[in-house]
């Protein structure tokens, strides 16, 4: 086993992600920090790690983004690396190059990878100088005054994007120009919200396209490699909800042309790290849309399938070490997908729902995997994304794995506040999906699926009895107190 030049990792990050890095940390030996505000106090993460340091903020989200304060606790720790999981830091080239200044090592990218691919707008002009098809668009801070009829020009339908975004955040899909430019107006407004930049691109949007993205790894050495590709398409609101590989779209031809863009394009940009490719596929060319410069939410998908723990491949490339396989040894094996588990109501457009957590009871299936950074007892709030949990199932076929999955979404049970797993099981068993043809907008076009019949929530009901069963058993005082809080509850 490689040597760290360093012994503890501070994680600058809360909820699943942080729980999954603390994993890999203990099987790597390494000891394992964590910032944490009062509202997750009691949350795994703060549990699990070896050192927990308080931060303090004017709300919680301020406080997870103070920079100041996270690198003064990574000092304080002794940390002599940082990993910022994924989300706003791990995108911040000035967050990057002020931690590599204090003489802890950033795990992600040189700062300056950040700057060039992290950018929606120069990573796009970069990917086309290096001869990478980009699709017609229009970047408004190349002649501002001009930008809308410049738009215009490329006729319907179009696509008004932030440069700095991401989880679809500021996006509009504009099908008359007549609204143009209010989706201008609300465009840069979101952006400037989200991201602090206002910047706007816009590009012709493609009708039913397919998202697929290539998992990429570049160490100092030159190596760059791929993992294969992951399919995204299944989206509400832009935002991801479903991911799978390989893609049920792509034949073995088509496969080879996408990973061999990736690698080009992150070999061209003297990528180090961990980054993921991603292509807009309109059935016949790929297009690139951007690079997402750290961890991706949906990596597990790929780890099931080819065996690779990316974290630790991240911890090794930031601690100078070579890779230590080429891209012969890597095999994708099985298919995978993942679900995301929300707490939202799906019937309500997918509107945020809030509540304690009364009762949480993950299933046991083989070949499924659980990440998650919940706890009976806590409080889901709206300071932060409502993102609970990934449920990720591994078979032989597409059709085993999104039935598994489905499988294990029924035998969840989650009491206490709202979520969209009835709504996720009932994707995962639709015969569309099933068949694979789907797109990004597949959900538009099965609205039933949101708001369907939950005829089939009896296992959850009886799992629930269970549950309260076992818990009138364990504690003379549970019923009273669990009628007083059961208020809104379903699975």
């Amino acid at each position: 086993m490689q040597k760290f030049p360093f012994d503890t990792v501070l994680i600058a990050n809360r909820g699943e992600i942080a729980v999954r890095i603390l994993k890999t940390l203990r099987q790597l030996g390494l000891r394992s920090a964590v910032v944490y505000h009062d509202v997750d106090a009691a949350t795994p993460a703060v549990a699990m790690a070896d050192t927990a340091i308080a931060i303090e903020g004017s709300s919680p989200i301020a406080a997870y983004l103070d920079a100041e304060q996270i690198i003064a606790a990574a000092r304080r720790a002794n940390a002599g690396a940082l990993h910022p999981g994924y989300g706003f830091l791990s995108e911040s080239a000035d967050f990057a190059r002020a931690v590599a200044g204090t003489g802890i090592a950033f795990v992600g990218p040189a700062p300056e990878s950040i700057e060039l691919m992290g950018d929606k707008i120069r990573a796009r002009r970069f990917a086309q100088q290096i001869g990478f098809p980009v699709g017609p668009s229009v970047i408004e801070e190349d002649e501002p005054e001009t930008f809308a009829s410049r738009a215009r020009a490329l006729g319907l339908p179009l696509l008004v994007k932030p440069s700095a975004g991401g989880g679809g955040k500021g996006m509009r899909i504009v099908r008359d120009l007549d609204t143009l430019d209010d989706a201008i107006a609300q465009a840069g407004r979101e952006g400037l919200r989200y991201f602090g930049d206002s910047r706007l691109y816009v590009e012709r949007y493609v009708e039913k396209p397919r998202h697929i993205e290539v998992q990429v790894l570049g160490d100092f050495f030159g190596n760059v490699v791929h993992l294969f590709e992951r399919e995204c398409s299944v989206q509400r609101r832009f935002q991801k909800i479903i991911e799978e590989t390989p893609s049920p779209a792509l034949s073995v031809e088509l496969r080879e042309r996408v990973c061999e863009m990736a690698v080009g394009i992150a070999r061209s940009a003297n990528y180090r790290n961990a980054g993921t490719v991603e292509f807009i596929f309109d059935g016949q060319e790929f297009y690139f849309l951007e690079m997402n410069t750290r961890l991706q939410v949906e990596h597990p998908v790929t780890e099931m399938v080819t065996g690779v723990d990316l974290v630790a491949q991240q911890l090794h490339i930031a601690a100078g070490h070579e890779l230590t396989f080429s891209q012969s040894d890597i095999v994708s094996k099985g298919h995978a997908i993942e679900a995301r588990l929300y707490a939202e109501a799906p019937e309500r457009e997918y509107a945020p729902t809030t509540g304690k957590i009364l009762m949480l009871e993950y299933p046991e299936c083989d070949g499924v995997r659980i990440d998650s950074g919940i706890v009976q007892g806590q409080q889901i709030t709206p300071a932060f994304d409502s993102m609970l949990a990934k449920v990720v199932a591994h078979s032989t076929t597409r059709r085993e794995a999104a039935l598994k999955a489905a499988h294990a979404m029924r035998q969840l049970v989650l009491l206490g506040c709202e979520t969209n797993a009835d709504f996720l099981a009932r994707l995962l068993m639709d015969d569309t999906f099933l068949s694979g043809q789907i797109h990004t907008g597949y959900l538009d076009e099965h609205p039933h699926l949101a708001k369907g019949p939950c005829g089939s929530d009896l296992p959850a009901i009886l799992a629930a009895g269970a549950l309260l069963t076992r818990s009138v058993r364990n504690s003379a005082d549970a019923v009273p107190r669990l009628h007083a809080e059961l208020g809104k509850w379903r699975n």
